[in-house]
């Protein structure tokens, strides 16, 4: 029984502190005024009556009522109930009057004007809000209604009612003010009461965000609650804090909080607090707060919580409960004939079932947990410990962070402490864990079941709050209403303090003679309940099969049989099965059998045999398990011994304590109280014989047996129910016995630790360093009551671990260590200070006496004969490749990649192998052999080449093969490598360290001549390099190297040709020289004088000076594509547009770009410089490609600096005068350099029917500083520039940069000028910036309509023809893609042919990050324990793939807008990454020559080699780029190709194996064509240009060399589907989906033979020795099988193609017959002729020539390869013989490969006069035109085979008639004259007659036509 009332106050305003800015209360009485001895009085309720503050009203306002929660300093809640009202303030009103001035007293009372609050407060320690409500009510009544009743009796009745705690039973009492009340007590008081409070709350916030609000609270959140009403702020918090019934909320719970107090809300621990909303801005400014908005129904998470969920299938279960609870009618909404409603549950009872929902959550999330706590100690108080390990381990959700931060937190804690004793009262709770869980679960899915139990439970809830369902007739008067608005009401009386006293003091008396009603607490034995068990029912793992266990058995057996033999072949296979946990659990079993009175002796190989499954079976143990395995070996360990001398024996524990399980104290602690529970069952057990077994079944079962665990907590309860009945002797008794018990256990495990922690060799404390400190520094792993270890373990807490300042003691490290142990687990057991204290002096001497001993261990153990280990195998080497220092023993572990360790999928185990790893001047070897004896004898080859190495880290390994090797060593390499080893015993570490310092330095050589491309026995060039690239070299420098060159090579002169004094005849290198505009009609141009740069005119005689440049890829390239010639100006033709320019043969104009660059063809070489400053790193824009048909061409250049052409677009001043400055001037020539390019680009219009190039007007881009009115694109844009297959919603920035056209993208300009008849023509050259100048009114057209075909219709007023001819263009001319940050905001603003197109790209950060990530998806350290964790999870969370896909997206759009005719022009960010990537790919898909082997190295040569890729920075290659990290850009082009060649694989000749072996070498630095970042700096080093007389001289490895010399002696990278598609060259449109993206398997490809497949010499000569094995041990290749194993074996060299194959056997045959071995390609060439022949019949009468044609066209449609060529010459002759076909050196297409083996092709053929050259005459000459190889050849006779030259068809831009010149043939016909004219010259012609000369014509131009 207790009051119903502990106090009743009045507080009013306290009118004398008017000073202050906000009012404050005062109690005015207070009753009792002594504090109850058991209930003192709580401080600050005057702050709590008003939350909101005391503030005086004008007006009075109605009575509030609301329960404030005062918490004291034990913990105690005190339920404040306040009950407020407006009463005058009679202090205030004279002050009115005086202010109002009335100057007479009438007499009359005047209505008060000012009103202060004041409250009447009721104080209890029971929860009655409605009780207490309408006690306060009655006394304001009594006041208001002014009742003829005693105020000071009414007060003292409320602490004279005695009301029962609990029970449910039912008491009347009244106040004696005519009323008559009845208080209803709870069945159970620790069931929360709740009324309607929950319901209210999912209500107000709905299911989700109570369910978020719930796991803040058990996840220890600050929750913060607000509303404009104190009272349902009282109901939310009372909601949420019962809903996680059984767990109590500790810490600071405020209903509702103040205003003085809300700093409180900056505490830093969790708290549950309610604040009136009126600060609501004051709340949302914290951070680490979670906020309901109770009105609003909202909740604020903020960012930086992360809110633990749910374990599923638990979330999900709840939530669906949910909902079919507070949504009944929700399963039938979409009945047609819905079932008849039945009536909604009342609120109360709705209230009742949402609790029920969370009862059964807890169920089962607590389910079992009785089975996981352990007794420590019964009397005189239960002490019980929680293993949180074995409950989290044994129920699936070690890894859930949900469920640990439950088990962590203060509520769990209280939760063991209160219902973890086995005798005491019991509630609904404890029988739904023990008895429904199953009934539970069985109803998943079932919803009548399921809300039937529901109900149930709600039933039961219902009834605890409501167990009389009759209640009794209550009276309580209530005021009259409006009462509190009348005008005179007079102020609350005062009560007489003294009549109260004298009251109380009467009834007390009265009760304390009577006896107290005290009820019985019905205690019994709490239900255990069942076992824990996983909540994911899974099924056993595959590792714990029964043939496994047997295996596990049948090893031991033969063990201790001395089976050796048997044993090495079943260890392997026994060690593999102990990964699994019940093969472990067996071994234990099967090793116990054979420990006979504690003890077991072995031999040596018996005791290494154990040891090592030991090992293996503790190796799984870690901090985040349950330590099963390590505390059910821990006994054993200390039986198993060897003895090595007389008084000498080693046992078990010297040889595994390497694991850092020994170093956790949770560990010891959790198997510490496991044992001392046992010691305390076998305590009180009266049979000797259990006491006995239970020493070694008490670890059968994890962590205790059913039964056993069922008997210990029976006997516990037996002697708690029996204790208050004992004597008190006995108690003592018993009490001291159970702490003697723990005492000695202490004991035990003082000495175990010093076991496992002393090692045997004391110089090493390898595992106490290496102990992490957050292990055991954190604690205990449990919560155990009645503990106060934490003030114990203080004065250690400032030390970290076993890390301080003596190291190497580690005596001192490990005494302490114990003594921290025994301090924790001695006071939570409640073992005497006396006790402890013998232990703190006993340690020291048991750790003293044990390191002597094993002094004498060591000693002995030294002297045993090594155990024999395998031969160390030395790898073979390339040449020039050596060993640097010897071999280290090690142990190659495996990785992630579960194929080489048997895998899923079953096979060989081949790792982990024994072996050795080598460091030679190239590679990083391990080669060793395959520890399993069953796998075979064969060779494990691991390697990578030493450049490639991306990271290498010192790590631990448990191997499970010798228990000796700890330390190891991972290495990274970025060819989707990893060398993981454990290194023997033998080698130390200095050794290790050695070898490390070797591997940096040869990573990271100082210089390119000290790489392995150099190393092969040539000594480095005698060249002094740059201190710093690019900085520090001077002009000087740069030219004395590049004129060593030449000078070396004897071909090359460099020098200022414009001084010279002679006037011979000069070729000028296209240079258009004119300062005031650069002429078109000026052909040569005079030399300036002034810069050596822009001066290139050469001598005649000196024409080879340039051959070094012209030899470069680039030059050969520009001739093929027909972009310009070097020769005489009145050869080349007035229409070319562009010309090659030598002016960056010196690298002054840009370092990082090639010697001769493509410009338009006006722009003087004295402007580039000035153009290139507008660039980042001068990379100015140049044609890199053009194309064969539309001539659109694509340029390249790096992104425009801040004052470049975006930076120009931002003058203020647009109509200043002439720049004076330099970064003026350099604007102004490059908006001459754009405007030219926008001239010499094409431009398609719509004239009679067919596409001609026309000219460009001028353009003007600006910035967008109107109103933002971007016209929407039509859909039909992208159909034009994308494929339509590529029409997908494709979520990354590219398409909303390119692709989305709209918005940001391609926004045009809506400005508008009259007209007011200006001249148009400014003149070429007018600037960008002036175009404003212009009159024309030009009306935008909407790009995508324009890029889909459609026009637009004339503005009306624009009678101008050339805006006419604009509005009609299709597609712009040029499209510049820039950066989005450069480009953002600016609009075309007159003319429709150029477009800006903005994009977003990855950075290099981001590849780098990407490269990462997918390196650990590819090549994983470790077998990864989450099974949804696999390879394609990974591979799309490092988001490669998504890059992948970005960049052939960018490349497919700009390859589909060079086909339309649109040139286009890439500048983003330095011009060398992404540039280079989307520029190359674009040329890739447009032109079939670059599918070819010589077109994919011309284009990696010129693209990549000569604009300056950075392969050296990106590849980490150089110590300055040593911190920058890997950047696989081109990694990422080879990528693309490859996914490019799996969709088209007959488009390309060579195979995939050819891009891998790219991959793999140009980061392997075995060549040297990948070193250093541009041409220049290769020049610098003398390594670009090759003296090509003296071979022997020539330094560094070229790859392309190896790649020919490869390819000529057979088909490695060829592709047999080489078939490309007949006809007219066509663009390729790849799929670029992800979902059609394909993962590359050179990622995750494996050679264990051998090691990468790519070192193809080493390949060669290991297959040739193999066969001559073969061959040697007399076996027949027919009938020799070989398991083929694919992480093993090279696939493709041991099971080759079927052409391959065939390929093989003939060279095998001619070799049988010893003739001389044919090229494969002659072979291959004439098998296909044969079968060319087979399959076309021959036609009858046919002309040879056209016979010809018909076989080249079907060798083209069928499977062909293309030979190597050269590029074309015109006017050269060649010769070649007839049996081989046209062979030309120089050829200009691609048809020139395909040659006929007997018949030329001959489709039309004459006699022709050609004029010759300059002043030379007209001679006849033999024309042959070939369709098939698109040639015109001329020959001196009909009957010559070698013709004397060609033009070239596809260089040919028209063939017109002409008139007869000077020098004639004489009787020629003026009509039978007619040019041929190319983009290199013209030539002239004269036939026969016209009608012949029409025919050459006709013929020419169909042939032109059809190309």
């Amino acid at each position: 029984m207790t009051r119903l009332a502990d106090y009743f106050v009045v507080v009013g305003y306290d009118s004398e502190k008017t000073g202050s800015v906000e009012g404050s209360g005062k109690i005015i009485q207070r009753f009792p005024r002594k504090d109850w001895d058991d209930a003192p009085f709580p401080q600050g309720i005057e702050l709590f009556c008003q939350p909101a503050g005391w503030q005086l009203s004008t007006e009075r306002k109605q009575p509030t009522y609301f329960v404030v929660v005062l918490t004291d300093i034990d913990s105690d809640r005190h339920y404040c109930a306040c009950l407020t009202f407006h009463e005058a303030e009679i202090n205030l009103q004279g002050c009115k009057r005086d202010e109002i001035g009335e100057e007479e007293d009438t007499g009359l009372i005047q209505p008060a004007q000012v009103f202060a609050p004041k409250s009447l407060v009721l104080v209890s320690q029971l929860d009655y809000p409605e009780i207490f409500k309408a006690c306060l009510g009655l006394i304001y009544t009594v006041y208001v209604d002014s009742l003829n009743v005693n105020l000071e009796n009414v007060v003292t009745n409320l602490f004279t009612c005695l009301v029962p705690v609990a029970g449910g039973s039912q008491k009347l009492f009244s106040l004696g003010a005519g009323d008559r009340q009845l208080i209803q007590t709870p069945l159970y008081d620790g069931l929360p009461v709740t009324s309607t409070s929950v319901a209210l709350l999912f209500q107000q916030l709905g299911i989700q965000q109570v369910f978020s609000l719930f796991c803040a609270v058990l996840t220890e959140n600050k929750i913060i609650f607000h509303s404009t009403s104190h009272q349902r702020l009282g109901e939310a918090s009372r909601a949420l804090e019962s809903l996680i019934f059984p767990l109590k909320y500790s810490y600071p719970y405020i209903p509702i909080l103040p205003a003085r107090l809300l700093e409180v809300l900056s505490s830093p621990t969790p708290f549950i607090i309610g604040v009136h909303s009126m600060f609501h801005s004051e709340i949302h400014e914290l951070l680490d707060v979670i906020i309901a908005d109770l009105d609003g129904g909202t909740i604020k998470i903020p960012e930086c919580i992360h809110l633990s969920q749910l374990p599923e299938p638990l979330l999900h279960q709840t939530q669906e409960a949910l909902s079919l609870v507070i949504h009944p009618d929700l399963e039938v909404a979409d009945y047609a004939f819905p079932p008849v409603r039945t009536a909604p549950s009342n609120l109360r009872m709705l209230d009742k079932e949402i609790r029920a929902v969370f009862l059964r959550l807890f169920a089962q999330l607590f389910q079992g947990y009785r089975s996981c706590l352990q007794l420590i100690r019964i009397h005189p108080e239960p002490v019980i410990h929680f293993h949180k390990a074995a409950f989290l381990g044994q129920r699936g959700l070690v890894e859930n962070d949900f469920l640990t931060k439950v088990l962590d937190g203060m509520a769990f804690a209280g939760f063991v402490s209160e219902r973890g004793p086995p005798y005491r009262s019991c509630d609904l709770f404890d029988d739904l864990v023990a008895f429904d869980v199953e009934r539970i679960k069985s109803e998943e899915g079932i919803p009548p079941k399921m809300l039937k139990h529901i109900r149930e439970l709600a039933e039961q809830l219902y009834k605890n709050e409501n167990p009389n369902p009759h209640m009794a007739f209550q009276k309580v008067p209530k005021p009259t209403e409006g009462s509190h608005m009348r005008v005179h009401v007079p102020p609350f009386p005062k009560i007489n303090e003294d009549k109260v006293e004298s009251l109380l003091q009467e009834s007390l008396a009265k009760h304390l003679n009577s006896p107290p009603a005290v009820r019985v607490e019905k205690k019994c034995i709490v239900p255990a309940g069942p076992s824990v068990v996983s909540i994911m029912d899974r099924m056993g793992s595959i590792f714990n099969s029964a043939r496994r266990l047997e295996v596990v058995r049948n090893c031991i057996s033969y063990i201790f049989e001395n089976k050796v033999l048997e044993t090495e072949k079943t260890l392997p296979a026994a060690l593999r099965a102990l990964k699994g946990r019940v093969a472990r659990q067996c071994l234990i079993e099967e090793l116990s059998l054979h420990v006979q009175q504690n003890r077991a002796i072995l031999d040596h190989q018996q005791f290494d045999y154990i040891v090592r499954m030991m090992n293996c079976a503790l190796q799984d143990c870690s901090a985040s398990e349950e330590y099963y395995i390590a505390a059910t070996l821990l006994p054993l360990t200390t039986a198993f011994y060897r003895k090595l001398a007389i008084g000498v024996n080693q046992f078990a524990y010297t040889c595994v304590q390497d694991h850092h399980v020994w170093a956790n104290q949770q560990f010891w602690e959790a198997t510490f109280y496991n044992d001392v529970q046992s010691q305390i069952r076998a305590l009180y057990l009266t049979s000797r014989n259990e006491n006995f077994l239970s020493n070694f079944k008490q670890k059968d079962k994890d962590p205790l047996s059913t039964e056993q665990e069922k008997r210990v907590m029976d006997i516990a309860a037996e002697q708690l129910r029996l204790w208050p009945t004992l004597h008190k002797e006995k108690q003592q008794e018993l009490e001291k016995g159970e702490e003697n018990t723990v005492f000695s256990q202490a004991i035990h495990y003082a000495q175990l630790m010093v076991y496992l922690l002393v090692p045997l060799d004391t110089s090493k404390n390898k595992l106490l360093r290496n102990a992490a400190t957050g292990d055991w520094e954190s604690g205990s792993n449990s919560f155990v009551t009645n503990s106060i270890a934490g003030s114990v373990a203080e004065s250690y807490d400032t030390e970290s671990g076993f890390e301080d300042a003596e190291n190497n003691d580690v005596a001192n490290a490990v005494i302490r260590f114990i003594t921290r142990f025994i301090d924790k687990v001695c006071t939570e057991s409640g073992v005497t200070q006396d006790h402890i204290k013998n232990l703190h002096c006993m340690i020291p001497g048991i750790v003293a006496m044990h390191i002597e001993t094993l002094e004498a261990v060591h000693r002995e153990s030294r002297r045993l004969p090594p155990i024999q280990k395998p031969k160390i195998l030395r790898p073979a080497l390339l040449p020039g490749e050596e060993f640097v220092g010897e071999g280290l023993r090690v142990v190659l572990d495996s990785d992630g990649r579960e194929e080489a360790s048997g895998g899923p999928l079953g096979g060989p185990h081949i790792l982990p192998a024994e072996g050795a790893l080598f460091l030679t001047t190239y590679r990083i070897i391990f080669k060793g052999t395959p520890h399993d004896p069953l796998v075979g004898e064969q060779t494990i080859v691991r390697s990578f080449p030493i450049a490639s190495m991306t990271k290498e880290k010192k790590i631990s390994i448990q191997i499970q093969l010798q228990q000796n090797m700890q330390e190891g060593l991972q290495i990274r390499s970025s060819t989707f490598q990893i060398i993981k080893v454990a290194f023997d015993e033998e080698v130390n570490s200095e050794m290790v360290e050695i070898f490390k310092k070797h591997m940096v330095r040869f990573r990271y050589p100082q210089s390119i001549f000290t790489t392995f491309a150099f190393a092969a026995g040539q000594n480095a060039p005698q060249i002094i390099l740059p201190k710093q690239k690019e900085k520090n070299t001077s002009f000087r420098t740069l030219s004395k190297n590049i004129v060593r060159s030449a000078k070396k090579a004897g071909k090359m002169t460099i020098g200022r040709q414009s001084t010279v004094k002679k006037k011979p005849v000069v070729l000028t290198i296209d240079e258009r020289g004119n300062r005031s505009g650069w002429n078109e009609e000026d052909e040569v141009s005079a030399s300036d004088d002034g810069e050596l740069p822009t001066s290139s005119t050469l001598k005649a005689s000196e024409k080879t000076t340039m051959e070094q440049l012209v030899e470069r890829a680039c030059f050969r390239d520009y001739q093929r594509l027909g972009l310009g010639t070097i020769g005489a100006g009145s050869s080349r033709s007035k229409t070319e547009h562009f010309r090659i320019t030598a002016a960056n043969r010196m690298y002054l104009l840009c370092r990082s770009y090639p010697g001769l660059l493509v410009v338009p063809q006006p722009v003087p070489d004295s402007s580039l410089q000035k153009v290139a400053r507008c660039y980042r790193h001068n990379r100015l824009p140049v044609v890199c490609w053009k194309h064969s048909k539309t001539k659109a061409v694509l340029l390249r250049s790096g992104g425009f600096h801040g004052k470049g052409v975006v930076g120009l677009f931002k003058s203020p001043n647009p109509h200043s005068a002439a720049p004076t400055s330099t970064e003026s001037s350099s604007s102004i020539e490059q908006e001459k350099y754009l405007q030219a390019l926008l001239n010499a680009v094409p431009s398609l219009s719509k004239m009679n029917g067919c596409n001609t190039p026309t000219g460009h007007p001028n353009i003007m881009l600006s910035p967008d500083t109107a109103t933002d009115k971007r016209s929407s694109r039509a859909s039909s844009a992208v159909k034009q520039v994308v494929p339509t297959h590529l029409d997908v919603h494709l979520p990354n920035s590219f398409t909303r940069g390119v692709l989305g056209y709209r918005d940001k993208l391609f926004t045009q300009s809506q400005q508008k000028s009259t007209v007011k008849g200006r001249v148009f023509n400014q003149g070429m050259w007018a600037s960008l910036r002036s175009s404003s100048r212009f009159n024309a009114q030009f009306s935008t057209t909407d790009v995508g309509a324009r890029l889909a075909g459609k026009e637009s219709p004339v503005t009306a007023g624009c009678d101008n023809s050339l805006q006419n001819q604009l509005l009609k263009r299709q597609a712009a001319a040029l499209y510049l893609f820039g950066e989005k940050s450069q480009l953002r905001g600016f609009k075309l603003d007159l003319a429709l042919n150029c477009e800006l197109i903005p994009v977003d790209y990855c950075d290099v950060r981001q590849v780098k990050a990407s490269f990462k990530k997918l390196m650990r998806a590819c090549a994983p350290s470790r077998v990864s324990n989450d099974t949804d964790m696999t390879l394609y999870r990974l591979l799309g969370e490092s988001e490669w793939l998504l890059q992948i896909h970005r960049i052939l997206q960018l490349a497919v759009v700009i390859a589909e807008l060079l086909e339309s005719g649109s040139s286009v022009m890439v500048s983003l960010e330095d011009g060398m990454d992404i540039t280079t990537q989307v520029v190359s790919l674009a040329q890739l898909l447009c032109d079939p020559f670059y599918r070819t082997l010589e077109g994919f190295k011309i284009l990696i040569e010129k693209e990549w080699l000569s604009f300056g890729h950075k392969f050296s920075q990106r590849s980490n290659l150089t110590p300055n780029s040593q911190g920058s990290g890997f950047a696989p850009v081109f990694l990422q082009f080879l990528d693309c190709v490859h996914q490019i060649h799996h969709q088209y694989p007959m488009e390309f000749e060579f195979n995939q194996y050819y891009l891998k072996f790219l991959a793999y070498h140009y980061v392997s630095n075995r060549y040297k064509t990948f070193l250093l970042d541009s041409d220049y700096e290769r020049i610098e080093h003398g390594i670009l240009f090759e003296d090509k007389i003296d071979k022997q001289s020539k330094r560094g490895i070229c790859i392309w060399e190896c790649i020919d010399r490869i390819h000529k002696k057979g088909p490695v990278f060829f592709s047999y589907m080489y078939s490309p598609e007949e006809g007219e060259k066509y663009i390729l449109r790849p799929c670029i989906n992800i979902s059609a993206l394909k993962k590359w398997d050179y990622y995750i490809g494996e050679t264990l033979s051998s090691g990468p497949s790519y070192e193809w010499d080493m390949v060669n000569a290991k297959t040739g020795a193999s066969e001559e094995l073969e061959q040697m041990d007399g076996s027949v290749p027919q009938t020799h099988r070989k398991v083929v194993w694919p992480c093993y074996d090279n696939v493709s060299k041991v099971q080759p193609d079927a052409i391959t194959k065939l390929l093989e056997e003939i060279g095998r045959l001619e070799n049988e017959l010893n003739q001389s071995l044919e090229q494969w390609k002659p072979i291959w060439d004439r098998v296909k002729v044969s079968h060319k022949e087979e399959v076309i019949p021959e036609p009858t009468r046919v002309a040879s020539s056209l016979m010809a044609s018909n076989v080249q066209s079907f060798q083209r449609r069928s499977m062909l390869h293309l030979a190597d060529s050269g590029i074309g010459e015109n006017d050269r002759s060649t010769t070649t013989s007839p049996s081989n076909g046209v062979n030309t050196r120089r050829a200009a297409t691609l048809y020139n490969q395909f040659s006929s083996k007997d018949v030329e092709n001959r489709s039309f053929e004459g006699v022709l006069y050609k004029r010759g050259a300059l002043l030379k005459g007209w001679k006849p000459r033999w024309f042959v035109l070939d369709i098939t190889k698109h040639q015109l050849r001329y020959y001196d006779s009909g009957e010559d085979t070698n013709p004397r030259g060609f033009i070239d068809l596809a260089e040919v831009e028209s063939v017109l008639p002409a008139s007869s010149t000077l020098g004639a043939p004489k009787h020629s016909n003026e009509k039978a004259f007619f040019d041929l004219k190319t983009n290199k010259r013209v030539y002239n012609f004269c036939a026969q007659d016209a009608q012949i000369a029409q025919q050459w014509m006709d013929k020419i131009q169909n042939c032109i036509s059809d190309a």
